[in-house]
């Protein structure tokens, strides 16, 4: 474990150092959720029947857990990028555990993925958000969002190295901007037609839109929900920890797989 941990550290020292000598690409990937926020928040608000201040609040949780999906595409486009230009082969060469490679990537997306909530929120706070919940359920909620972000990233891993192709990756990655659509980040699931209703309610950004919007105290669940959207701090967590107990050994499996 101790090693694991070592060079799983050496290998997240090595992601935020490559952050840190292209910071055009943190700033793009961080500004992305606040430009759509202005947008959703002002220009589909008005179209909405929900008032404007009554929306924001509803849409910031949804907008916070859309950027945790992001994880997907992140991760799937570094692991390709590594893949492709030979960074992968290079980390076989040396003397380090299997598991740190992607764990240290991943570990890596999660601290700039916090690092980048801050302004997020800020803005959303300027536009009229509060969170209601109180300071422990405020805190529970951004861990969720962390998890989660932490789960869509290994998904991105599995992904990227099964690629192995920055072009390939990167026009996946385009189609994962339709998971928070089909979902109840950006709109409420009520006035839905029944099949699409449940078809979103068991997309996990729901679950983990409506717990977020719970601990913040902006929302309360849906009546008539599916189970991860009636229950969704349980739903949250379970397919937050389900989605890691497939990806990981999955991803693991392929890094070490493409070895020989």
């Amino acid at each position: 474990m101790s090693t694991v941990l070592h060079d799983g550290a050496a290998v997240l020292g090595r992601h935020l150092q490559r952050v840190r000598h292209a910071p055009a690409i943190l700033v793009m990937t961080q500004t992305m959720p606040i430009v759509f926020l202005l947008f959703f928040g002002y220009v589909f608000g008005s179209a909405l029947a929900m008032p404007g201040t009554e929306y924001r609040a509803f849409l910031v949780p949804g907008m916070l857990v859309a950027t945790a999906a992001n994880g997907i595409m992140t991760g799937m486009f570094t692991a390709a990028q590594d893949s492709h230009r030979g960074v992968m082969d290079r980390f076989r060469t040396l003397p380090m555990s299997r598991v740190a490679v992607p764990l240290g990537q991943a570990a890596a997306d999660l601290v700039t993925t916090a690092a980048g909530l801050v302004p997020l929120v800020l803005v959303g706070l300027a536009m009229g958000w509060r969170m209601d919940g109180g300071p422990v359920a405020a805190v529970g909620a951004f861990g969720l969002l962390l998890l989660f972000r932490f789960a869509t990233t290994w998904i991105g891993i599995l992904l990227g190295l099964a690629s192995r192709s920055e072009e390939a990756a990167g026009q996946l990655g385009g189609a994962t901007f339709m998971l928070p659509l089909l979902s109840n980040a950006y709109i409420p699931t009520d006035g839905m037609p029944h099949w699409l209703r449940t078809l979103t309610e068991w997309n996990p950004i729901s679950a983990v839109a409506t717990a977020a919007r719970g601990l913040f105290g902006n929302a309360p669940v849906p009546e008539g929900a599916a189970w991860p959207v009636a229950h969704p701090v349980a739903g949250s967590i379970g397919w937050s920890l389900a989605l890691l107990a497939v990806c990981v050994p999955l991803a693991v499996r392929g890094y070490a797989a493409a070895e020989g």
